[in-house]
Formats: structure tokens, C-alpha cells, sequence
């Protein structure tokens, strides 16, 4: 995976594509599986002060961060069960940066670890059982009312995965920790 000089993008912005392959969405998904583990390992030994540490100037701290993955990813879980259950739904948008800023993210980023662990070994499971027909099943995004299908929301969150732990690992390095 390469990194980018863009504190934003350490690996670069998301490539979307129309479709993969299905040796792609099985990549995907085993990258979704080791996330957990991953994020767990780039927080290990830090102190209070460098969780509370920015990633970047204006970004937010290592601990935010943690907790964002649990919440977004848990918004991607229940997205793909809508499209699953729902032909093409309306998913629901939510305000990440205000979602950021609630009390229990202040909160040891342990708690969502374990919430991160729990949730992708239950939505890994269900990925790993789609049809090549359930991973076309699409759902409608409010902001840009754009449609996505499953295939490409697989792909899209394998990247969130990596892209935030690669803010706190590219932070380390730059620190020194």
C-alpha cells in the first residue's frame, strides 16, 4: 500500500470503480477481517497524551479516530443489511464530524476495539455469504443521491479501514513513537 505526502490521504483517496471481480471483493473482505486487529495494534503502547494527539493540524486525535471507525463501520454493517432487505433504500446520512465530538468518544479507544472486533466478525460473515447477485443489491446515498452497490460499499470500507490506520501509523512514525 503506498503512502501519500497528504496527511488527509496517507494511502490516497478512495478509487471507485463500477465493479470487481470477485477475487477483489475477497480481498476486500479479508482486509475488512484484519482491520480490527490492525487498529488494535497501531494504538498499542500509546500514552493518554498521544491518544489525544491530532493526526494532522486540524484532524482528529488518535482516539477520534478509533471511535470513528466503530461508528462508520457499524453505519456500513446496517447499510448493507438494508440493501439486503430492502430494494435499493434510502440509506441513512449522518454528521461524522459532530458524531466525533460525543462524550463517549472522550472515552479509552478499548471500547470501540472491542465494538470493532465484534462488528466486523459479524459483518465479515455476512459478506463472505453474498451472491454475486446480493453484492450487486444497491442502496441510494441521500447527500449525493448517488447509488452504490454492495460490491462497491465492500471496497469503499476495506479502504476506510486502512486509510485511518494508516493516520495513526504515519503519525507514529512522524513522532517517533
Amino acid at each position: 500500500m503506498s503512502t501519500t505526502a497528504d496527511l488527509r490521504y496517507p494511502i490516497g483517496k478512495y478509487q471507485a470503480k463500477s465493479d470487481f471481480t470477485p477475487e477483489e471483493v475477497a480481498a476486500f473482505i479479508q482486509r475488512i477481517a484484519s482491520a480490527p486487529a490492525r487498529i488494535e495494534q497501531a494504538i498499542q503502547g500509546l500514552s493518554k497524551g498521544q491518544l489525544d494527539t491530532p493526526y494532522r493540524a486540524g484532524g482528529w486525535t488518535v482516539r477520534q479516530v478509533v471511535h470513528h471507525v466503530a461508528d462508520s463501520h457499524m453505519h456500513a454493517y446496517i447499510r448493507v443489511k438494508w440493501s439486503l432487505t430492502e430494494p435499493s433504500p434510502t440509506i441513512k446520512a449522518y454528521d461524522e464530524k459532530a458524531w466525533a465530538e460525543t462524550p463517549e468518544n472522550s472515552a479509552d479507544p478499548a471500547l470501540s476495539i472491542s465494538l470493532i472486533k465484534s462488528l466486523h466478525a459479524k459483518w465479515v460473515a455476512l459478506l463472505t455469504n453474498l451472491s454475486p447477485t446480493d453484492l450487486k443489491k444497491d442502496f441510494v446515498h441521500p447527500a449525493t443521491n448517488r447509488i452504490a452497490h454492495l460490491a462497491q460499499l465492500t471496497g469503499m470500507y476495506a479502504w476506510h479501514g486502512d486509510h485511518h490506520i494508516a493516520h495513526i501509523t504515519t503519525l507514529r512514525e512522524r513522532m517517533n513513537w
